[in-house]
């Protein structure tokens, strides 16, 4: 984790507890109908930046309306409280309910969800804003925006703040920015069992193995001593059988720095470095392919010309990225609307307990068919 005054950067890692189905948004013609997100440039799967934080907004609502949601006031009650202006009536109701705090002196233990914004946090401030023509406070206003279908994001609470909101008075570009997740081990089967393929220049840039380290781009290296016993000298991976070399001097350096990710179901001996050029092809060939049909709900047959298949990223594979917090603590004394922020720990502790839902709800498409369970990890 890489600190500064203002940037803190946080490694991310996530493997797939089941097979990860993030769509291009269409039918293709080829291999399959319903293809996945790829990199343009190396070709291979990964999960969008955009589509991460979309569903971690969503998870950290869930985690704050699970705890709080019995001691926010209605629309009415703040009304009836002093203060000309939405924020002034927030604070005030925050001095009557000792839970909810202004500053960042902690009340309790999981403090970030008594962020004093949090008092107008609602399913609403997840998604996209569904009333960005409002201002931050005409959530008081009589009417439609009544009952709270038509406020769109508040713009007070840690999500609004941490996420980003657009307003009609005030925009906001967030303290939170993830990268992309990207293939950092894939799984493939062998004739030995399940091996899980990777590049030097990949394991490089994730800083599992220094550069003097760094195997060479054009061959395929395995570090465990048990494939001395393969006579040919070669491994299948899928449609390949490629000859390999042992590199045994690299393996407790990367047993090591596997350590940083927390419930990786292989050591450094399941691991197989591959030559770059072949990484991309291992990977798109060894895709899961699913055949999915409609069902008539008349007949409960098979509905006729309504069958389509589907690719994604099998479970076992491990993702890696990461997410950089921006501290904007000196803004707020130059925009007076957006104070106070939430602070780089509690956007941090946010993070961490709302990211527990993506092994229990998933991410990207198909869920309710088995699909996109993703335990993360923090390095």
């Amino acid at each position: 984790m890489m600190k500064s005054n203002l940037v803190h950067e946080l490694s991310l890692y996530g493997m797939a507890s089941d097979p990860i189905y993030v769509g291009t948004g269409g039918y293709t013609i080829g291999r399959v109908d319903n293809t996945i997100v790829r990199d343009p440039i190396t070709k291979t799967p990964k999960i969008p930046g955009s589509t991460l934080a979309g569903v971690w907004r969503y998870y950290t609502v869930l985690k704050i309306l699970a705890e709080i949601k019995k001691e926010q006031p209605t629309i009415e009650d703040l009304k009836k409280l002093e203060g000309k202006t939405l924020s002034e009536k927030i604070a005030k109701f925050a001095e009557e309910k000792e839970c909810f705090r202004t500053s960042g002196e902690n009340c309790r233990e999981n403090s970030w969800k008594y962020f004093v914004g949090n008092i107008l946090t609602s399913v609403n401030c997840a998604g996209q804003d569904e009333a960005p023509y409002m201002n931050t406070d005409e959530i008081l206003v009589d009417g439609k925006n009544e009952g709270g279908s038509k406020r769109g994001h508040c713009g007070h609470c840690i999500v609004c703040k941490g996420f980003g909101f657009s307003k009609k008075d005030l925009s906001w570009q967030g303290m939170i920015f993830f990268s992309d997740l990207t293939i950092l081990f894939f799984p493939v089967f062998t004739r030995w069992g399940t091996r899980w393929i990777t590049t030097g220049e990949i394991l490089q840039d994730a800083g599992f193995l220094a550069s003097k380290n760094s195997p060479p781009a054009t061959s395929c290296f395995v570090l465990g001593k048990w494939e001395n016993q393969s006579k040919s000298g070669a491994i299948n991976l899928g449609w390949l059988y490629l000859p390999f070399t042992c590199k045994e001097e690299i393996e407790e350096e990367l047993n090591q720095n596997l350590k940083k990710v927390s419930g990786l179901p292989f050591t450094a001996e399941e691991i197989v470095i591959v030559p770059e050029g072949l990484f991309s092809q291992i990977v798109n060939s060894n895709l899961e392919v699913r055949t999915s049909v409609s069902i008539n709900p008349i007949t409960g047959a098979a509905k006729e010309g309504a069958l389509f298949t589907s690719e994604a990223v099998p479970r076992g594979t491990v993702f890696r990225g990461n997410i950089r917090i921006f501290d904007k603590q000196c803004f707020a004394g130059l925009q007076e609307k957006i104070a106070p922020l939430p602070s780089y720990g509690d956007l941090e502790k946010a993070l961490k307990e709302a990211g527990e839902f993506f092994n229990i709800l998933g991410i990207g498409g198909m869920t309710t068919r088995g699909f996109g369970r993703l335990k993360i990890a923090f390095g």
